[in-house]
């Protein structure tokens, strides 16, 4: 059985964390991947746990090194995946990334033999309205900007190779574990 790179993406409010936390709880031979980010620590995150908290000047020598499978500013912070990290990784286990659609399209492309791409999607567009809003976490205009953004992560769903509708947790969870288990046994 091969290793592979499970790549996780889908819009704000699908489900995806989740998914991703019971997958990598039920699954031994699934380990998750810690990406690099010049935000500051919050209260209770630990450098190599959540995130390598790396100056902006290390991310910058990064980038030129290659040595990301992905990356992207979000509010003013760099955010990225460190390839060397992914491809030790990958040496003993499968890994799961979970991010965004133009990494995940991205770390296709910089390793299509092992990249697996499934988009997590919500089972109606009204109802991830419904679990966005009730976050009230952002007012309308941020929300509106939200949902677009939704809506341009989901029509990158048929450059996936999977697309799994979280309707149900349990089923979705099964469904991921199912598409793990036949990607593994795939020969290249």
């Amino acid at each position: 059985m091969r290793n592979i790179l499970l790549v996780i993406s889908g819009p704000s409010g699908v489900g995806k964390g989740t998914l991703a936390r019971l997958l990598l709880a039920e699954d031994k031979g699934l380990v998750g991947s810690v990406s690099c980010t010049t935000r500051a620590p919050r209260a209770g995150e630990k450098d190599g746990r959540e995130y390598f908290f790396i100056t902006p000047q290390e991310f910058r020598d990064r980038i030129a090194a290659n040595d990301f499978l992905e990356y992207d500013e979000h509010f003013g912070n760099l955010y990225g995946t460190p390839r060397s990290f992914v491809e030790r990784r990958l040496k003993k286990a499968s890994v799961l990334l979970e991010i965004d659609v133009v990494g995940g399209l991205n770390a296709k492309r910089l390793m299509p033999k092992s990249a697996v791409l499934v988009m997590v999607a919500p089972p109606s567009m009204e109802e991830l309205g419904r679990r966005l809003a009730g976050r009230g976490s952002e007012g309308k205009e941020a929300f509106a900007e939200r949902m677009r953004r939704v809506r341009y992560e989901l029509d990158q769903a048929p450059l996936y190779d999977y697309t799994v509708v979280n309707d149900d947790l349990q089923r979705a969870k099964r469904e991921i574990q199912e598409i793990i288990r036949k990607e593994k046994e795939k020969t290249i």
